[in-house]
C-alpha cells in the first residue's frame, strides 16, 4: 500500500515539532549547566577540607591516626587540584 505524499501543512507540523524539540534541549542543557556549576561551586578543595581536619586535629577531636589517614588521602587529591590548575585551559 503506497503511502500518501506529504502536504504542506504536514511539513509545517515536522518544523514546529522539530524546534519544541531543540528549544527544550536547549533549555535543559542550559539547566544542567548551572547545577554542574553550583555544585563545583560548593565543593570544597581539598586544602580547605585540609584545614578543617587539622582543626579538629588540635582540637582533639581526631586522633593522630585518623587525622594521618585523613592526610594522606588529602595529599592526593591536592596534588591533583595543583595538577589541574597548571594545565592550560
Amino acid at each position: 500500500m503506497p503511502s500518501e505524499p506529504l502536504r504542506p501543512e504536514d511539513y509545517a507540523t515536522m518544523a514546529w515539532a522539530l524546534g519544541a524539540i531543540a528549544a527544550m534541549t536547549a533549555i535543559g542543557a542550559l539547566v544542567l549547566s548551572k547545577f554542574r556549576g553550583a555544585a563545583e561551586k560548593d565543593r570544597f578543595e581539598a586544602s580547605d577540607t585540609l584545614t578543617k581536619f587539622r582543626e579538629l586535629h588540635s582540637q582533639g577531636q581526631l586522633s593522630d591516626e585518623e587525622f594521618r589517614t585523613i592526610k594522606a588521602k588529602l595529599t592526593a587529591e591536592l596534588r591533583r587540584e595543583l595538577r589541574d590548575s597548571e594545565e592550560p585551559g
